[in-house]
């Protein structure tokens, strides 16, 4: 016999539906890979690459308006493993923090009554990473501890807030975008809350009346040309409250920081986004739709690259990504010289249709690779987008993207993986006045959107449901769990319970399906009525479904026009027969094997209003008597002789083998069914064949009400009626019991599958219960508005220990008898597609997986079978190059492994292709053959001062150049000249100085500073008296003032120690890279990186990236091991070590090889208390002598015995 499994244990969960308004804005897609989306009052949780739901959190009472996974810019191990943690804040103020593998909250919040407006998770200091920010209307921003749920500070202000965003350059900044404006924060601390009220300024609308825009002094020449165009939709920031009858500001409808290069803010309006320079508080880019283009919804920046995610009112997802303008002087047309940021669409998918109930209500993009977008609609939908690209002509600016990642043939012996992440799409972007080297490995490409994933919901409420017939030992080997969903649109959801999918929709009736009744395990009859007419009557559709094939066909033929609804359809036990009860007409009988009527009652027939059928039968004494009859024939018709010969069980085989098809058809069983009339009386029907005889009438029981149901199941009859009475019948002892509940109407009542499983579950109005029938006592009871939200619209038995629920905030839920959450543990899950996620596994688990994908021999095969590890001892590790790290951090969504690798992999290589540069020249070899091995010409923009100098500074130029021409008021003016003089741009700064009009009351002081400026001599004298003034003026407070004139005479560095000394480390920073040479800089960044490792500060990692952009990577090292990051550590040591940057070049020193050796030491211990001792004893190997010792436990006799267990562990 086959060996066969079936999942008779169906887990509890929740099929959802369309969502509310409110969950609009709860959704959000996490560095672990998945999509959190609320739904009502639950939290979906989707795996965008399978696009399947795999968990469902319910704990809410109230629709959940905000969700926010977890970062994940933290170092993990065993201590700090990765999991899954989510914050979800609802309508009634409460904050849960969900561990979301087990289903479970970690920690409640309870503040204010009113919706949560938004939430954030901290992520910039190293101490805690439990840190949550949330808005509490109208005007309340609290820090909460995540994991305690402890209030660590709370703040108020004026205004009512209705969202924040964090600076991401600069945590201590942050801005709160308010009912009439924008407050700037600019000392947020995690163990204080703000000091001050924030800096207030207005938003004046783009579609502003000329009142809102400041008037130009009169000596201005009036603006002509592209520039006037420009200002009509310029935004101005102001200090002053804008005049009531100007426009309102709430149609801002959001805020947020660019990622991609520091001090950038997008506004987003309807129909516009506006690119705003902070430190100009003005337009810098305006993305604006023509008067026939769909407006906007949301837009997401991105951080790889300065480009836009746009959502559309039509459900369209574009993505513009940013150029640079630079017009040449011979341009024909002097309005064209104006240079902005310009973001060109590059890409777009299509539109849904949107209608009155379909609509889009958010988008979200994966924060690892920037290259998959999903679109939440309003009816449950999630469209997952993914970008790949292809080589094309475009008639825009060519946008490149590296050769490598377009397809272009590698070397023979280079291995790579592809990488799909969004700044390997598109090359970087190119600074004003670069031209693409000819050289470069970059080739044009155009980016299209394919849909790589759809998840649809259940349609809008209300549903009829029904359980398909449950397993028993007969049909065990083809049993599915199927439940059939009827729908207010006619069709039919066919769902498959052991994964919670979809399994077939049917499209079978024209209006609201009112109720299925399945007739075997593969079809069903399903039963519609239409809208009633001016006499009361409707069109009738009863069904009958074959599900294999979908062949559907009218059951009753051409009856059904212009008759009384149908109240209800009812299968008898052995689906022999159907009865079809309407509402003001007699019912019918009729046979489902022929699908003939039987009997249709005379008009004098009661009025049914509760009818069963029961389970008795006397199918298997027909089955007996057909068979003694069958075995007589037999006996006849063989001789004597014969029957000796043959053993009488073998004619009995024979025998039942023949007649098994025929029995099925030919024999007609009889079965029973009870109904009640308007009165309760009982009556008692028996059909035989095509014979209906009526039987014995049972008097109404006075202390019940009109009967609304009956269920009948063994010995046991149970009566419901309209007063919420349950009348129990025992027929086996001829006793009674009526039991009142007190819950009105009961719509319904079911018995529970399986053998003497008593178990009832009842519906009314306002719940369920769930009674036991052998105890006459209830089990379990939900009511709305005591423990659940939401109302039941129908019930049924799903197996013999768990009910399915519809209800009307349009999910469907299995849950357990007692009727409690329906969240489970992910990893008890069956699902249809496996799920890649690390954060499912236990931590160990994780982290040895992690630690054997690094270890594989790349340069070799590569196997993902955990059960073939086996590390020789003379395999040399070579996954220690960039595109592993960095494809293993994205692969496990680690934010922290991502950047630090990022960094350093790029400075390693760089610092030692300028080495290696410098010994070709020294050999007098051609310096063109280096250039092959160079890695990408430069860290990105977004990583801010860790880039490199010279792209760094061009890049500063640049964005002064555009805030020179953007400036609109002599405020404008007096900032871009003191960023030129900063930079150095002396003479253009200059002309900005001498700009200033004669009644203003700076041009005295602006003509002075000019005249100093062009007359500077680097004479002894004036050097040491401009510098005492400056020193003056920092310690009168002018700082800033003092820092320029120390610019000017060239003592920037000084410049930089005051800064540093008042606590301006990023300005001093910034200064450093612009104005300053190698060593100088280094110093001033040295400096800074020891103040973010002081314990105010506790910003370790970032400091790692400062060292690490210095080439201080024996310092580096240093630090993770101390920090105890040993597989980090010991890593970045092989790495050094490959490309010869661990001492820059010079030979290594006695420090050096103790930090190897303890660094190697401490990794092969970590791999060994992750079971992976191969890779261990390789590591110890190369400690030196302090790995002797570990190498001697690792192979000593007693390891072996233990081996297959590593292997059992790791296998799990």
């Amino acid at each position: 016999m086959i060996p066969y499994t079936v999942n008779i244990k169906l887990a509890a969960r929740t099929l959802t539906g369309t969502l509310n308004l409110q969950n609009k804005t709860a959704v959000d897609w996490g560095w672990q890979g998945l999509i959190a989306q609320g739904c009502h009052s639950s939290i979906l949780i989707i795996d965008p690459k399978t696009a399947q739901t795999i968990q469902v959190l319910e704990r809410h009472k109230a629709n959940v308006v905000k969700v926010k996974w977890s970062r994940e810019n933290y170092y993990h191990n065993l201590s700090s493993p990765y999991c899954l943690r989510l914050a979800s804040g609802d309508a009634s103020g409460k904050i849960i923090v969900w561990d979301v593998v087990s289903g479970t909250a970690h920690c409640e919040i309870q503040e204010h009554s009113k919706p949560i407006g938004d939430l954030e998770w901290l992520w910039n200091q190293d101490a805690s990473r439990d840190l949550l920010l949330a808005v509490h209307p109208p005007n309340y921003i609290v820090l909460w501890n995540g994991d305690t749920g402890t209030k660590l500070w709370k703040k108020s202000y004026a205004e009512n807030i209705l969202s924040f965003s964090f600076d991401p350059f600069d945590p201590s900044n942050m801005a709160l975008l308010t009912s009439e404006g924008i407050v700037f924060i600019t000392d947020f601390s995690y163990s204080k809350p703000p000091g001050s009220a924030g800096k207030k300024v207005y938003i004046a609308s783009p579609h502003a009346s000329p009142a809102h825009t400041k008037p130009a002094p009169a000596t201005a020449p009036a603006p002509t040309g592209a520039k006037k165009a420009l200002n009509k939709v310029k935004v101005l920031i102001t200090n002053e409250k804008p005049t009531a009858e100007a426009v309102t500001l709430n149609d801002c409808l959001q805020l947020s920081y660019l990622p991609s290069k520091r001090n950038h803010m997008l506004l987003l309006y309807p129909r516009e986004i506006l690119i705003l320079d902070l430190e100009l508080s003005q337009t810098v880019g305006v993305v604006a739709i023509e008067r026939s283009g769909v407006p906007f919804i949301q837009v997401i920046p991105c951080a790889q690259r300065d480009a836009l995610y746009c959502l559309h009112e039509n459900g369209c997802i574009t993505l513009r990504v940013c150029r640079s303008t630079v017009a040449t002087e011979e341009a024909a047309d002097p309005e064209q010289s104006v240079q902005e940021l310009v973001y060109d669409l590059r890409s777009q998918c299509d539109a849904i249709r949107v209608t009155k109930t379909v609509r889009p209500y958010r988008m979200v993009i994966c924060p690892v690779n920037e290259n998959k977008a999903a679109l939440m609609v309003s009816d449950g939908r999630a469209m997952l987008w993914e970008k790949p690209n292809n080589s094309a002509n475009s008639g825009l600016s060519p946008l490149y993207s590296p050769v490598s990642f377009c397809g272009a043939p590698l070397g023979p012996n280079q291995k790579k993986i592809q990488d799909l992440s969004l700044n390997s799409m598109i090359g970087q972007t190119l600074i004003a006045g670069e031209t693409l080297p000819t050289s470069s490995h970059q080739q044009e490409v155009q980016l299209k959107f394919l849909l790589t994933g759809l998840l649809s919901g259940l349609p809008l409420p209300p549903f009829a449901i029904r359980m398909c017939p449950p397993l028993t030992t007969k049909n065990i080997n083809h049993y599915q769990p199927l439940l059939a969903v009827g729908t207010s649109n006619g069709s039919v959801l066919v769902y498959n319970l052991t994964s919670g999918l979809l399994h077939k929709e049917l499209s079978v009736h024209s209006c609201e399906v009112r109720g299925i009744e399945w007739v075997s395990l593969t079809s069903f009859l399903s039963f519609a009525t239409s809208a009633p007419n001016n006499m009361g009557l409707v069109r009738n559709e009863l069904q009958h479904v074959d599900l294999p094939t979908g062949r559907c066909f009218a059951f009753r033929g051409e009856r059904g026009n212009d008759e009384p609804p149908i109240e209800m359809i009812k299968v008898s036990h052995l689906k022999q027969y159907l009865v079809v009860v309407f509402r003001d007409k007699p019912l019918e009988l009729w046979d489902i094997r022929t699908g003939t009527l039987l009997r249709e009652m005379a008009k004098n027939f009661p009025t049914v209003t509760a009818l069963e059928w029961s389970p008795s039968h006397n199918l298997k004494s027909l089955k007996k008597k057909q068979m003694a009859a069958r075995e007589a024939i037999a006996r006849q018709t063989v001789s004597d002789a014969e029957q000796s010969s043959v053993e009488s069980s073998v004619i009995s085989l024979l025998q039942d083998a023949e007649s098994k098809s025929e029995t099925s058809q030919a024999i007609s069983a009889r079965e029973h069914f009870v109904f009640t009339d308007t009165d309760g009386q009982v009556y008692h029907i028996t059909v035989e064949g095509n014979t209906v005889k009526d039987g014995a009438r049972i008097p109404p029981d006075g202390s019940m009400g009109s009967i609304a149901c009956i269920a009948w199941k063994g010995d046991t009859l149970v009566l419901g009626d309209v007063d919420g009475n349950l009348n129990f019948w025992d027929l086996k002892a001829r006793l009674s019991r009526g039991i009142p509940t007190h819950r009105g109407w009961v719509k319904k009542i079911r018995f529970a599958p399986g053998k003497g499983n008593q178990k009832l579950l009842v519906m009314y109005t306002d719940g369920a219960e769930v009674w036991d029938t052998k105890e006459v006592q209830m089990v379990s009871s939900m009511r709305i508005g005591r423990n659940v939200n939401y109302r039941i619209l129908d019930i049924d038995w799903c197996t013999s220990d768990k009910v399915v629920l519809a209800s009307d905030d349009g999910c469907i839920r299995v849950l357990e008898m007692a009727m409690k959450s329906a969240s489970y543990r992910m990893d008890e899950q069956d699902l249809t597609d496996p799920v890649w996620c690390p954060y499912l596994l236990l931590p160990r688990a994780a982290l040895t997986l992690k630690a054997f994908l690094l270890l594989q021999p790349w340069s070799g095969t590569f196997t993902m079978d955990v059960t073939q590890v086996d590390y020789s001892e003379k395999d040399e590790i070579k996954g220690l190059i960039q595109e592993q790290l960095n494809s293993l951090s994205k692969l496990f969504g680690d934010e922290s492994d991502l950047h630090f690798w990022t960094v350093a992999s790029h400075y390693i290589q760089s610092f030692a292709q300028a080495r290696q540069l410098t010994v070709s020249a020294a050999e007098g070899q051609a310096q063109s053959e280096g250039v092959q091995l160079s890695p990408q010409s430069h860290l990105d923009i977004c990583h801010d001062v860790l880039c490199e100098t010279s792209y760094f500074q061009k890049f500063q130029l640049d964005r002064v150049h555009l805030q020179e021409v953007k400036r609109s008021s002599y405020e404008h003016t007096k900032k871009c000249a003191d960023q030129l003089l900063l930079l150095g741009q002396t003479d253009r700064a200059v002309q900005l100085l001498l700009e200033t009009s004669a009644d203003n009351p700076s041009y005295y002081c602006d003509s002075l500073k000019a005249c100093l400026v062009t007359t500077i001599t680097s004479s002894g004298p004036s050097q040491s008296t401009i510098k005492l003034v400056a020193t003056n003026m920092i310690a009168n407070g002018k700082l800033a003032e003092g820092v320029q004139l120390l610019c000017l005479i060239d003592k920037a560095a000084d410049a930089c120690r005051y800064l540093q000394t008042y606590g301006e480390w990023n300005r001093a920073a910034w200064l450093a890279k612009v104005r300053l040479n190698p060593a100088e800089s280094s110093d001033v960044l040295k400096r800074w990186a020891e103040h973010l490792c002081s314990p105010q500060v506790n910003h370790k990692s970032k400091a790692i990236l400062v060292l690490l952009s210095l080439g201080c990577f024996y310092k580096v090292g240093e630090m993770l091991h101390s920090m105890r990051h040993f597989d980090r550590a010991a890593l970045f040591i092989e790495a050094c070590l490959k490309y010869g940057s661990l001492c820059c070049g010079i030979s290594l020193t006695h420090y050096a090889h103790k930090l190897i050796e303890a660094a190697f030491l401490e990794y092969a211990r970590l791999l060994r208390t992750l079971g992976l001792r191969e890779g261990a004893a390789l590591w110890a190997s190369r400690a030196g002598s302090a790995g002797e010792q570990l190498m001697e436990d690792i192979l000593s006799p007693l390891m072996p015995r233990t081996e297959e267990s590593d292997r059992s562990h790791l296998r799990d």
